[in-house]
């Protein structure tokens, strides 16, 4: 199970965003405003994972192993905004 939820979350995040906003309390307490994870939900919604799973998972410590997980995550969010731009210039 927990292998079938990183696939969806790797595969649409922003529903996983939205079913872990909607059904759990998984972002409670994490930000001072509602305006940041508003933000990363609809730029950055694999960053806005990684960072609330660093907060439950790790503590909110930021080692090594989370700061490669935030540059893995910001990677798969540009490489998606790269690629919605450059199609549109096919088009």
């Amino acid at each position: 199970m927990p292998c079938l939820l990183a696939a969806l979350i790797l595969l649409t995040p922003r529903l996983a965003v939205a079913l872990l906003w909607y059904f759990t309390h998984w972002f409670d307490g994490l930000f001072s405003t509602l305006l940041v994870p508003i933000i990363g939900f609809l730029v950055a919604p694999t960053t806005l994972l990684w960072y609330s799973a660093v907060h439950h998972w790790f503590g909110g410590t930021w080692t090594l192993w989370p700061v490669i997980g935030l540059v893995v995550a910001v990677a798969i969010d540009l490489s998606a905004l790269g690629h919605r731009r450059f199609s549109s210039r096919r088009s």
